[in-house]
């Protein structure tokens, strides 16, 4: 049984300061994957025991980022998708283990407007290409803040965010072709209808205390290994962030 975490920190030095090393030790997960961690090299000390450690820094400063710390050794580790436009904001980690490729994703954000959509769109369609070339080789373990609620189940006030970045039509259909590619989305595979659930609340309106939020952070499968999961969790009670951790335990 393997248990992994992912996590958008918003920010990890400020994370660090507001309980992420507590709940990072108490997890005690197989793999723990990070989101917008907003690091250059060299701004943290943070080397867990026990863990390799491996970080991919977007090169504006202050913004993006990923990491990945695992508890066996990876075989072999890559940064970005091998695709220059898309590799330059420290969005993607890949590690290979014997059975299984495992890929932290911070997706990008449509932004205000949909000024970014264009490029989303274009994103969408190289990492599914990206990914589906990882399953040709082997299993595959996605995690990350993918930046789309799929369905209206996912957030809390659908109608009034049809047009707002993450719950565009575009977003939502690009969802759906990646998991009809071969993959699924494993809080949903255990928990269809499940409402309420949420991994993203606004720091703004007391959000997270009306829990009027999104589920926008996903660990999906190839669908060779569904049967697999035997746990999804969100961790909606762990603050430090906007975005709450996600969990899945994988029986591989």
């Amino acid at each position: 049984m393997k248990k992994y975490i992912s996590w958008n920190v918003n920010g990890l030095r400020a994370c660090m300061g507001k309980g992420f090393e507590d709940f990072f030790k108490a997890a005690d997960a197989d793999i723990f994957c990070l989101q917008e961690t907003k690091l250059s090299a060299g701004q943290i000390e943070f080397a867990p025991e026990g863990y390799h450690a491996y970080w991919n820094y977007a090169e504006k400063k202050g913004y993006s980022g990923t990491a990945l710390f695992s508890k066996t050794e990876p075989i072999n580790v890559t940064f970005g998708m091998g695709i220059d436009v898309h590799d330059h904001e420290g969005r993607v980690i890949t590690a290979e283990y014997e059975n299984h490729f495992f890929v932290c994703v911070y997706t990008p954000n449509s932004k205000r407007e949909l000024e970014r959509l264009d490029y989303r769109q274009k994103w969408e369609d190289d990492f599914r290409d990206y990914l589906l070339r990882l399953k040709e080789k082997k299993s595959v373990v996605v995690c990350g803040d993918l930046n789309v609620a799929h369905k209206e189940i996912d957030l809390k006030n659908p109608a009034s965010n049809h047009r707002n970045a993450g719950f565009t039509d575009e977003e939502r259909e690009k969802f759906t072709q990646l998991l009809k590619s071969g993959f699924t989305d494993s809080f949903r595979y255990l928990y269809p209808d499940a409402t309420g659930m949420y991994s993203w609340w606004s720091y703004m309106f007391h959000a997270r205390e009306k829990n009027a939020g999104w589920r926008i952070d996903y660990f999906l499968t190839s669908d060779d290994i569904k049967e697999k999961i035997t746990a999804a969790v969100i961790h909606s009670d762990v603050m430090g962030s906007d975005h709450c951790p996600v969990e899945v335990d994988l029986d591989i």
